[in-house]
């Protein structure tokens, strides 16, 4: 786990290559086909050497749901396992990891009506104003959700209208089921806000450098697509649509696309601070090393021992 621009996929990589792992993402950006660059996906060749589950598995047009991944996590740990090699989950949408490993409270459905009403409210009065809506239905829900988070506003007064009732009291009352597997938890993040934010500024004129806007360009020209749809309001892609749509000029998009990040991180840091267990590998100069002295003792104990060696002298022998 980690927030943006953290390591964890370059961590993870080599992870894969000493160990007999197989990567499953938990970032709900890389689910989609054609948000690559400002996903910072792994290129071809870094897929390749090392794949991963659950990139690319939509079309930027469709939604994707916590449930729905906890679901298709679950079903690929179970059948990696089965195949007698270990899953490695790497990403940073912090939802995901806390769905996966505290299960579910079972929620009304998404209601397609309901939700474009809610949006075409929100296209005339503002997401602020569905946000107060919320705090006076919800008021427990609306203090954990930023008044610029439309998704996640949606969500929380989609379940309130639906179920008449207000969704915290429906997360307290209900049991969902845990995981069910022993989880080794690593973090890969800087201590130092600075560290992180000075990575996070060089990796976004760096995306910028790769063709981040054409991406965006050739993703809207399409036709099919609009601001509201979570594909395009991941960070970056919202920023750069809104300078293609002539809304914010090149120097704006830059500092609003580097802060939202920020942003994202600073919220993700908040997550896996409360995160128990964790083993965090911060500054280290040898954070593979580092992972690998938690990791080797528990596959002696857990029965991976001699896949383990198998595959660490087929690694050595490469």
């Amino acid at each position: 786990m980690g927030p943006t621009a953290s390591g964890k996929t370059e961590l993870a990589i080599e992870l894969v290559e000493r160990l007999p792992c197989e990567i499953i993402s938990v970032d709900s950006g890389m689910i989609y086909r054609g948000l690559d660059i400002g996903t910072a996906k792994p290129a071809p060749e870094i897929l390749a050497r090392a794949p991963h589950h659950l990139i690319d598995i939509l079309d930027p047009t469709e939604s994707y749901s916590t449930a729905r991944f906890r679901e298709d996590a679950l079903a690929l740990m179970r059948s990696i396992l089965v195949r007698g090699r270990i899953p490695l989950l790497v990403g940073g949408t912090m939802l995901y990891f806390r769905a996966l490993q505290q299960g579910l409270a079972p929620l009304p459905g998404a209601d397609p009506k309901l939700r474009a009403a809610l949006v075409e409210e929100a296209e005339r009065h503002g997401w602020a104003t569905l946000h107060a809506r919320l705090m006076a239905l919800d008021p427990e829900t609306a203090a954990r959700i930023h008044p610029n988070d439309p998704q996640r506003i949606q969500r929380a007064l989609e379940v309130c209208l639906l179920a008449g009732q207000p969704m915290s009291v429906l997360l307290r009352t209900a049991r969902p089921k845990p995981l069910p597997f022993r989880l080794l938890k690593l973090v890969r993040s800087p201590r130092e806000r600075a560290v992180l934010h000075a990575r996070i500024e060089r990796r976004f004129r760096q995306m910028l450098e790769l063709g981040l806007v054409d991406e965006v360009a050739a993703l809207w020209a399409r036709g099919d697509l609009t601001p509201d749809l979570p594909a395009m309001r991941c960070v970056g892609y919202r920023q750069v649509l809104e300078y293609l749509l002539g809304q914010t000029d090149w120097a704006q998009m830059q500092a609003r696309g580097i802060q939202a990040t920020r942003q994202l991180a600073k919220r993700q840091m908040t997550w896996l601070r409360t995160e128990e267990g964790a083993y965090w590998l911060d500054d280290t100069p040898n954070p593979t090393g580092a992972a690998l002295a938690l990791i080797e003792p528990i596959l002696e104990t857990i029965g991976f021992a001699r896949a383990y060696r198998l595959h660490h002298t087929k690694t050595c022998r490469a």
